[in-house]
């Protein structure tokens, strides 16, 4: 899939202060990009500018083809946007953001059939401050969405919201990229990012420090997975010849495999043809959050 978004040696300061130093990645058309760091790595400060919200001081930015910093105006009627900080006055109603918001870029969808596709027809006259955080998100999404962008922005989307309302979030997300848009995903919950995301961009210390699908972050940071079970067989040498396989520990009955990729799946089917069938087969995978930790040094 070709590229929609490419950034190069991204940099902004505020003075003497480095905001972003040296940020690169790119994004490809229809997927689900995920931007994760610590606190005060620069991940706001980069969606900002690539955005054309902050003017980058250094590097190349191109979003659909332009230039955020010269072509900004262009740029904002093709994207749609989730801010860090999203807020409405609390007795706007629902109606009359969404028809404020769709007057400000003229040819788009009409507000009324965007209001009813994220289901907030029920809730056309409720003010802002009689929502839930699970149907204020959902309108910030809808107002994102008015313009048919084809690029969306989500800073931090479901902080602050319960459990509930996050997963319905989620679900949100992936009907955004369902309905033909590409999405820049900034989060710092790791069981957001693996769900949702295609590949995912690290930042750490105000610069790309790893790029990759989570799975490819856990295999290649987090160390192996580890597969267990128990056999009277006593050679399992075979196993050694496995694709994957790091390690064979053994303590009586007991068996640990250590591995990478789809070690599980392959140490079963060895298992098979060779008639083994254990019935307490079982994986410790290393998680999305344990490669965070050691890509980004705060594994202590």
């Amino acid at each position: 899939m070709p590229s929609i978004l490419t950034v190069e040696h991204l940099a902004k300061r505020y003075g003497s202060f480095v905001a972003v130093e040296d940020v690169s990645f790119s994004v490809e058309e229809g997927e689900i990009f995920g931007i994760l760091g610590p606190n005060g790595s620069g991940k706001t400060t980069t969606v900002e500018c690539l955005q054309g919200l902050r003017h980058a001081d250094g590097g190349q930015l191109q979003v659909l083809g332009l230039d955020p910093r010269r072509e900004a105006t262009q740029l904002r009627r093709r994207i749609g946007s989730q801010l860090q900080e999203s807020a409405l006055p609390d007795r706007i109603k629902v109606w009359e953001a969404l028809s404020f918001f769709s007057s400000l870029t003229p040819g788009g969808p009409d507000w009324e059939t965007v209001m009813e596709q994220w289901d907030l027809a029920e809730k056309r006259s409720a003010t802002f401050g009689s929502l839930s955080g699970g149907q204020q998100q959902r309108l910030f999404v809808a107002l994102a969405l008015v313009n048919a962008p084809e690029l969306v922005f989500l800073d931090e989307m479901t902080t602050g919201l319960d459990p509930a309302s996050r997963r319905v979030a989620w679900e949100l997300i992936r009907q955004i990229r369902e309905g033909g848009a590409t999405v820049v995903l900034v989060t710092h919950f790791m069981d957001e990012a693996e769900y949702l995301c295609d590949r995912i961009a690290v930042i750490d210390d105000k610069r790309v420090v790893a790029t990759d699908t989570a799975d490819g972050l856990i295999d290649t940071y987090a160390g192996a997975a580890e597969v267990t079970f128990s056999t009277d067989e006593p050679d399992l040498a075979f196993l050694e010849r496995v694709e994957g396989v790091a390690s064979i520990h053994r303590v009586g009955r007991r068996v640990s495999v250590a591995g990478s990729g789809p070690v599980l799946a392959r140490v079963a089917a060895a298992l098979v043809a060779r008639g083994l069938a254990p019935s307490d087969l079982q994986v410790k995978r290393a998680s999305l959050e344990d490669a965070f930790l050691r890509i980004t040094g705060d594994d202590r």
